[in-house]
């Protein structure tokens, strides 16, 4: 980068930038569109996901049955986008499961969502059952550190048009924590400060009276950090420049290892998936069936690629979900 020194008009750090551009007034999330949109989530890939966060509500609700809990369950859907995750999880639940629906987003309730669910900005405190959010953390806004010429630290300013310059030195809480999670020593390289993450993840996991609480996202651990961090956007379902001007999404990947609480563990989606049945329950149907039932082989060979893709290598199988069981008390 050619300059650097503190923030001047119009400059500001990436974390303030795309919370502005993505929840301010007229924000990219605050849209009518949603992220659905934009780009392509597990859960819109196919219905299969819900079907499996289902299974797991299930398996979460016998478990505290065991416990000692009586009462319906919760399921709490963190960044809810328009409600997808939560409608098609209802859909997949037996009639007369005794659950209590939760759709946590910054936008506005969408029209038409089921009356079971009640929307909020915020998750509920103190209710049991599954906390489930699906590709939020990688939206919760960061800052971006890079190291200058002389080895320093500093933060990146960035103004509306995307374009960057150094600032200040970092300093204080996001200094310790690039010096544990992140550390940046090659002149050129770059880190997504993953602070304010940790922070909402445990806020959110904190929410729990007792149960399970699951991030699914794409991310990075201490042994691969990317030297060059992820910051990226996306529009219209393709990746683009991140411009903090709300004409796109603002985005990049999740440290996991840091965001995970004690006793927390890691598992790709195609490992979690495939313990909930996403994968074994329908595989690719036998070419004898497109000969006696032409349209059930379709229909089963629809299914089993919808399976495939959320579990393939390189791509949503990939994904990382970050498992944290909360006993009761807390």
């Amino acid at each position: 980068m050619a300059e650097t020194g503190g923030p001047a008009a119009g400059w500001r750090g990436w974390r303030d930038a795309t919370e502005q551009a993505l929840y301010g007034s007229g924000g990219f999330y605050l849209r009518p569109e949603g992220p659905a949109g934009h780009f392509r989530t597990s859960v819109h890939a196919s219905p299969l996901f819900a079907a499996a966060v289902a299974t797991l509500l299930r398996t979460t609700a016998d478990d505290l049955s065991d416990a000692g809990h009586d009462g319906g369950v919760a399921f709490v859907d963190v960044g809810a986008g328009r409600g997808e995750l939560v409608s098609g999880v209802l859909a997949a639940l037996p009639d007369g499961f005794p659950v209590r629906a939760y759709a946590v987003e910054r936008a506005a309730r969408p029209t038409g969502l089921d009356p079971r669910v009640t929307w909020l900005s915020a998750p509920p405190r103190g209710v049991s059952g599954l906390l489930f959010a699906n590709e939020w953390l990688d939206n919760v806004p960061v800052d971006v550190a890079e190291v200058d010429e002389d080895g320093v630290v500093r933060q990146v300013l960035v103004r509306p048009d995307g374009t960057e310059r150094l600032g200040p030195p970092v300093s204080g809480a996001d200094a310790e924590w690039l010096a544990r999670w992140w550390p940046l020593t090659e002149p050129g390289s770059r880190a997504e400060i993953g602070r304010p993450r940790d922070e909402a993840w445990a806020a959110a996991v904190g929410t729990l009276r007792s149960g399970l609480a699951v991030a699914v996202d794409y991310g990075h651990l201490a042994q691969a950090r990317p030297p060059y961090g992820t910051l990226t956007g996306f529009r219209a379902g393709r990746e683009v420049a991140p411009v903090p001007d709300g004409s796109c999404d603002v985005t990049a990947h999740v440290a996991m290892d840091a965001c995970a609480l004690p006793g927390a563990r890691l598992v790709r989606q195609r490992e979690a998936l495939s313990a909930l049945g996403c994968v074994a329950e329908h595989p690719r149907p036998p070419l004898s069936l497109a000969r006696t039932d032409p349209a059930a082989y379709l229909r089963a060979l629809s299914t089993a690629g919808e399976a495939a893709e959320l579990v393939g290598r390189g791509g949503l199988g990939d994904f990382w979900w970050l498992w944290q069981e909360v006993q009761g008390g807390r």
